[in-house]
């Protein structure tokens, strides 16, 4: 079955097509990851992307029940240079194509996904599509041109009901952007007792349950899209201690003032490394994102900035001066990815001790 990858500027790619047998839009991102597809796929800040995998191989150690991030994944369609039809894995419980299958999910094999990067990295993310080839190109490429992106994304991923993920532990209320299930694990580890709410909460809603502490979780799209939860985070700061990851970092930024922007081609993968500026040290972490905190926008009576990216000098954290609350921009739940900043969970539960003994 051939397959196009149509680019927004014209450009496009003949492969053979794998999963679903649909035709989609989507933004084209690419991750430089070199294992965890599975979790890759399954991550919903991949919302409404086509995800371009720069490794050679991808499908060789199939799907399994253990690394699921979400269980219904909304990544648009998947691009790689190599499927591998035959996975090799004990855990493998079906293929990448049967999956895809399973989640209605296009993907195209047998790209040069080296000259694809290339071509984001130079003109940036963009909107594409995959199409059949017995498809009339000129018309698919008028549709892509006249395709209008979603805005709405975290509305999309966000549970739509509370729920709980019982424990003995700090009373955390984690607020759903498109969490992935791994910050869920490393709460669970430390026997917190988690409840999960919409992205659309209160503040009066959040501070009734009595949390120990509040964590902003990852998610898709544009921060300045979720105006009301800029104002839900300034509503709490200082009632409650306040973690945020990526999508939380970027709005936990923007409830204190700084400013956010579109980047090129983003940060996705697991090797971007992170210094923690008040030690020196050096994080490899995995980040998905497409935005970035504007450094001049950070008020510094303010906010703190306590980690840069090691490559490009982009804020990767911040720490609220007067308050019991940080961020960063990276997944240090990894998942995948190298474990390197976990300790950044046990850090939150010593604020969130600390918090406790003072209140």
């Amino acid at each position: 079955m051939k397959r196009w990858l149509i680019l927004e500027d014209g450009t496009h790619f003949e492969g053979e097509g794998f999963g679903a047998p649909i035709n989609v839009v989507g933004e084209i991102v690419f991750t430089t990851s070199m294992t965890g597809y599975q979790e890759t796929i399954t991550d919903q800040s991949f919302n409404g992307q086509i995800i371009t995998f720069t490794y050679p191989t991808v499908g060789n150690y199939g799907v399994n029940r253990d690394d699921y991030e979400s269980i219904i994944p909304t990544c648009k369609g998947v691009v790689v240079k190599e499927h591998a039809r035959v996975p090799s894995n004990w855990r493998s419980q079906m293929t990448l194509d049967e999956f895809l299958k399973q989640k209605n999910i296009p993907g195209i094999s047998g790209i040069d996904t080296r000259a694809l990067t290339k071509k984001i990295r130079e003109v940036g993310t963009m909107k594409a599509s995959i199409v059949d080839v017995g498809d009339e190109f000129s018309h698919a490429y008028d549709q892509l041109k006249a395709a209008v992106l979603p805005t709405n994304q975290v509305q999309q991923v966000s549970t739509a009901k509370a729920y709980p993920s019982p424990g003995t532990g700090h009373n955390v209320v984690m607020i759903d952007f498109g969490l992935k299930h791994s910050i869920m694990r490393e709460f669970s580890k430390r026997s917190c007792n988690v409840s999960v709410l919409p992205y659309h909460s209160t503040a009066e809603e959040i501070l009734s349950l009595a949390p120990d502490g509040v964590m902003l979780t990852n998610g898709p799209g544009d921060p300045k899209s979720l105006p009301e939860v800029v104002k839900m985070i300034q509503e709490i700061q200082g009632k409650v201690p306040i973690f945020g990851i990526c999508l939380g970092h970027q709005l936990f930024a923007l409830a204190n003032g700084a400013d956010t922007y579109k980047m090129k081609f983003g940060h996705r993968g697991l090797n971007h490394p992170v210094r923690e500026i008040a030690t020196g040290r050096i994080d490899f972490t995995s980040q998905n994102h497409g935005f970035a905190v504007a450094a001049e926008s950070i008020d510094p009576e303010k906010l703190l900035i306590t980690h840069i990216e090691v490559n490009d000098g982009t804020i990767e954290g911040v720490r609220h001066r007067d308050y019991p609350a940080f961020s960063v921009q990276f997944h240090p739940d990894a998942a995948p990815g190298p474990h390197d900043a976990v300790h950044l969970f046990d850090e939150f539960i010593e604020m969130m001790d600390a918090w406790k003994e003072q209140n």
